[in-house]
Formats: C-alpha cells, structure tokens, sequence
C-alpha cells in the first residue's frame, strides 16, 4: 500500500476488490511506516482516482494540520449542559465560540452577542449548533476560527443542506448537480404524480425480482396510496432520492408478499 503519516494519523491508499482505491486512516501508528498492514486501519476517508488523488489529500491534510495548530484552540473543561446531555469536554475556540462534546453528539455553543452575527436564515436562536452539519455555519460566519480544509468542507455543507441561504452568500444560483437539497427539491417538483418507491425487499416468491412499495411522488403517511409492484432485481437501483416506477413497463402486482404483514389481494394498503 501506498502510505503516509501527518503527526499522529497515518493514510493508506487501499485498493478495492473492483480495482480501485479509497482512502483509509489510521490513529497513533507508532511502528515504522514500512511495518504498518491493512489491520492498522480504520476509518474510510472516500474513493481516490489515483496516487496524485491520494498525495494532494495527505497535502492538504498537513496543511490543515499546519493551520490548526496556528489557531492555537485550547481543551478545556466546563459544567455545561448541551441539547446532548452534559458536557464532557469542549474546545474553546475563541471567547464566546465553543465546540462540546458529550457521551452521544455534541456541536457547538455561541454566545448571544456572537450568535447575533449569523445570518437570520441559519441561525439558532437556543445558539446551540450540532456537530454533523450545523458546525458549518460557524465556519461561514467566523471563518477566522477554522482552517483552510474546515472552510470547504463547511461551504460544501451549506451548499448541500442550505441552498438558499448558499445563493445569498455567493449571489448566484445553484445549478443542476452542484447541491444535494436542490437536486431533490428538483426531483420532488418534476415526480409529484409519479409513483416512487418508499420500500424494497427480494422477492421469496418470484426468484430474481425485488418487490417494492410505492406512493405517488414518494409520499409516507397513513393516508398515502399505496401500490405494490414487482421489478427485475438487476433494473432495481435506488438512485439518490428513490427508484421511479414505469408504469407502462411495470403493472401493479397483488400477488404474494414478502413484506411483513401485507395483507394478500390488498393492493393499497398494508
């Protein structure tokens, strides 16, 4: 394996049974880099293209390393109860601005004159922000606070959760592709009559289909119609906001069910 170690987490390229390659890391490798094996290997940082790919991610991993150590954040501990329970260590990133962490989740705490500063579409009024993507408005608003890598990642997370507050950032507007949430805003929109698969299981019956149910424009709820359907298990994939049922192509199907209590001959309702 191809392999690198900036300060104490350590990368490896690893292939993959298909011929490709993702990015694995590691934590406190101590052994020299030629002794380390795939075991010492944890965490999946995505797919690489190639070894350029995976030299320009180590790059850029030091220099946020780099930029990290420059912001000089101080560990402390604080009696603080967060949203997620009671604080078990936080880091104070500036006077008013800090992150906590607790025995599930954690995210970040600002004060009220601070929390003042973001803009009225993202901002929490608790001044609580969870750590998975909320972190990010931070980053946008007091960018000072975060490193170069911290900044992308943090614009990428407002481009995909909160496209209209991203458009009033930057003055234009997304485009097909460039956000998760427009993307199936989108799809919403253009597949409101269309039947749209909110659940799939193999079929026990019908070797080599899948069984699915599908509601018009995917709703859920007690009062959405419901239509069973069988489809070719190999032209069955999910796609990134749900499988698009082809009427012409696939008739309703009320026969046998694989699903947990659906009733038989009951076509609209489990």
């Amino acid at each position: 394996m191809l392999v690198a170690r900036v300060g104490d987490t350590g990368f490896a390229m690893v292939a993959k049974v298909d011929g490709s390659f993702y990015l694995a890391n590691g934590w406190r490798l101590t052994r020299p880099l030629a002794e380390w094996s795939r075991n010492d290997f944890y965490g999946h940082g995505g797919d690489l293209a190639d070894e350029a790919a995976f030299r320009a991610l180590v790059a850029e991993n030091a220099e946020h390393q780099r930029q990290k150590a420059a912001l000089r954040r101080q560990d402390v501990f604080v009696h603080a109860s967060t949203p997620w329970g009671p604080s078990q260590g936080a880091t104070r990133y500036s006077d008013g601005v800090t992150a906590h962490s607790t025995a599930s989740h954690g995210g970040f705490h600002i004060a009220p004159d601070l929390n003042r500063k973001i803009p009225t579409a993202l901002r929490q009024d608790s001044g609580w922000y969870e750590e998975d993507c909320e972190w990010a408005i931070i980053a946008i608003t007091f960018p000072d606070l975060f490193t170069t890598f911290e900044r992308r990642l943090a614009d990428d997370a407002i481009r995909n959760w909160w496209p209209d507050a991203w458009e009033a950032i930057h003055g234009r507007q997304l485009q097909p592709g460039e956000s998760r949430e427009r993307d199936r805003e989108i799809f919403e929109r253009t597949h409101d009559k269309d039947w749209i698969v909110i659940s799939a299981i193999r079929s026990n019956q019908q070797i080599g289909f899948t069984e699915v149910i599908a509601t018009r424009g995917g709703a859920r709820g007690e009062g959405a119609d419901r239509r069973r359907f069988l489809l070719p298990s190999v032209e069955y994939h999910a796609g990134p906001f749900g499988f698009i049922v082809d009427e012409a192509r696939y008739p309703p199907y009320d026969g046998p069910s694989s699903f947990a209590g659906w009733r038989s001959g009951a076509a609209g309702s489990p």
